[in-house]
């Protein structure tokens, strides 16, 4: 189905050069046949030899901002940022000096921290960061500080919308930079064996409590007595145990924010199902992060072709969505399903795409909003 993409058109929308924005469109084409992040196969499904290819892989990667592109992709419209990690293992890659070991203290890999905003129920990159354990301490750098490395790159595009964030950036460092950067948050509480310490305003410890099924709101806690938060608390019947949300916003505004988040999360399994990102093998870092962000603008132009042709297909004249509609991300009837559309409906898909791709582009404001 993405053979009639004409990436060249929507690379041209992010990178100002003709010569780049050409180099651009092959090789976002060439991401979406192999779907794959290597460079080698990349080379294989680029047209002319496989060696001339890589060359030129590699003389756009080293002329070319690619990051800079991707944050194009913010969406201006957008009502929140998500920040969402995940693991790239790569256990074979004893000598590459941006690798570390994973979580479990023994796989080797990295971190990948996208940062995107949604768009009917998936989300747009925007933005990342990756670091590893090597990485961090190679750089005297740590954890905490890579995340707020993150959100800084779209503070300004931030504004008064929340980054909403899982239960890895529950911890009070963190939320002391949030607040210190006026930063709106919305964050999964993490508890576990060791739960952090909420006090009030007289000084006085709270121990969150909530029965299931029932609902709890707490306003101005102070996290571990330093930083004051917003809770909200839901134990919905069936559930092992109940979610909590801590903001500087309204919890009942938060909880919404955040339980709309869950459903974008399949974003990023995407990415890595269809598009293979946690495949990616390049020997320097910035090589690495480069192709990572052309294989997030290729998801993006992807999601968004796939979205209008679901809508396309899994629409009746009426404009009731078929059951089908709510089976398949719009990346997955891009890549998996074999649909034929006449050449009036592809030229109309395409027209509504190119449209929200500049939207995206060109709507992008670079102060406070």
């Amino acid at each position: 189905m993405y053979e009639f993409i004409r990436t060249g058109d929507f690379a041209r929308y992010v990178f100002d050069r003709d010569e780049q924005a050409l180099a651009a469109g092959r090789i976002m084409k060439a991401i979406l046949e192999a779907r794959s992040p290597r460079l080698s196969d990349l080379a294989q499904k680029m047209p002319g030899t496989p060696a001339a290819n890589y060359k030129q892989i590699q003389r756009f990667l080293g002329q070319t901002d690619t990051k800079a592109a991707l944050e194009r992709l913010f969406d201006a419209e957008a009502p929140f940022v998500i920040g969402d990690p995940t693991e790239i293992p790569r256990p074979e890659a004893e000598k590459t000096s941006y690798v570390g070991t994973l979580s479990d203290g023994q796989t080797r890999g990295f971190w990948l921290l996208v940062l995107a905003t949604p768009y009917r129920g998936r989300a747009i990159p925007c933005s990342f960061v990756t670091y590893s354990s090597r990485t961090i301490a190679e750089e005297s750098s740590s954890r905490n500080l890579e995340h707020f490395a993150a959100f800084a790159t779209v503070k300004e595009l931030l504004g008064e919308r929340p980054l909403v964030l899982d239960r890895e950036f529950s911890y009070g460092l963190l939320l002391e930079n949030l607040v210190a950067e006026k930063i709106n948050f919305v964050i999964r509480l993490k508890l576990g064996s060791h739960p952090p310490t909420f006090l009030d305003e007289t000084g006085r410890q709270v121990k969150l409590a909530i029965a299931q099924g029932a609902r709890q709101v707490y306003y101005q806690l102070y996290y571990r007595g330093e930083v004051a938060v917003n809770l909200i608390g839901v134990w919905k019947k069936g559930l092992e145990r109940p979610l909590w949300v801590m903001s500087n916003l309204d919890p009942d505004r938060a909880l919404e924010i955040y339980l709309a988040r869950t459903k974008i999360e399949e974003s990023f399994k995407d990415l890595k199902n269809l598009l293979c990102v946690d495949k990616i093998m390049n020997k320097t870092r910035e090589n690495m992060e480069k192709i990572i962000a052309m294989v997030l603008i290729t998801y993006s132009v992807g999601l968004l072709t796939g979205e209008a042709i679901r809508d396309e297909m899994y629409t009746d004249p009426n404009g009731k969505r078929r059951k089908e509609w709510y089976l398949f991300s719009g990346l997955f009837v891009l890549l998996k399903q074999k649909m034929l559309l006449a050449s009036k409906a592809r030229r109309e898909v395409m027209r509504r795409v190119r449209q929200a791709f500049a939207l995206l582009v060109f709507d992008t404001v670079r102060t406070p909003v």
